[in-house]
């Protein structure tokens, strides 16, 4: 528990059989962690030995898709505050407790992995991504009247229990732009969010999207047509205050 509010881990798995034991242990290790849910969706083949070597429990997810696999990791826990991270050994599981921090005061916390000092040697954050990131960040931002925002990519957050079931009722993507429709959920749901610099590194194996050039631009600009697409059904409602607050500059 972390003052005295339960919370649970999501964890989806699709190629991370050589990082995931080792995320797990260290999420563990942290002792505020009440539940590690791993989703295997459709990993390689000795991901559920690794998973089993560890505290962890783990549930089947067959629809393929990033998205498909946190909204079933979402429905699966019951806990006060759910942390969805990928096990790719990119981020560091200890830096939950910096997220934590925010947790009283927000409903959701979102890592960035833009700021330039928390980026290693070797990570997959060349200026390419750096600023593709930044510059739809900074695109939503202004159509949605946010405060400061720096990533969109970025998947290490922790989201509240009520919020979560705002989420799965407006959910609509399986692939990997859902990390974006859940900020854009929350924006415009208005629930209280800030987002703060986290630690990237080098993935551990091959990623089967940022890995290709082809499939990270396409990526893009599926991004960017959903916060126009979002923007668009939002029109016409009434002004409100920024709903987003950053530490990342």
């Amino acid at each position: 528990m972390y003052n005295g509010k339960t919370l649970s881990v999501v964890l989806p798995t699709y190629n991370e059989k050589d990082s995931i034991a080792d995320i797990i242990r260290r999420f563990d290790k942290l002792g505020v962690v009440d539940d590690i849910l791993v989703i295997n969706n459709n990993a390689a083949a000795g991901t559920s030995e690794e998973v089993a070597s560890t505290s962890a429990r783990e549930i089947v997810e067959t629809r393929q898709g990033y998205g498909a696999a946190i909204q079933r990791g979402l429905r699966e826990v019951d806990t006060d505050l759910i942390c969805v991270c990928e096990p790719d050994g990119t981020f560091n599981p200890e830096d939950l407790t910096k997220l934590l921090t925010f947790t009283a005061e927000c409903d959701v916390v979102v890592g960035s992995r833009t700021v330039s000092n928390f980026i290693w040697d070797g990570a997959n954050m060349g200026w390419f991504l750096q600023l593709g990131n930044w510059a739809v960040a900074k695109f939503l931002e202004v159509l949605f009247n946010t405060a400061s925002l720096s990533d969109v990519g970025c998947t290490f957050r922790v989201i509240s229990r009520d919020h979560v079931k705002t989420i799965l009722d407006r959910s609509t993507l399986p692939g990997s732009a859902y990390g974006l429709e859940m900020l854009l959920i929350s924006i415009v749901a208005r629930a209280k969010m800030v987002q703060i610099p986290v630690n990237y590194h080098p993935r551990v194996g091959q990623s089967s999207v940022t890995g290709d050039f082809g499939k990270t631009v396409s990526l893009g600009l599926e991004m960017i047509r959903l916060v126009i697409k979002t923007r668009l059904k939002t029109i016409g409602r009434r002004p409100r205050r920024p709903a987003t607050t950053s530490a990342a500059a």
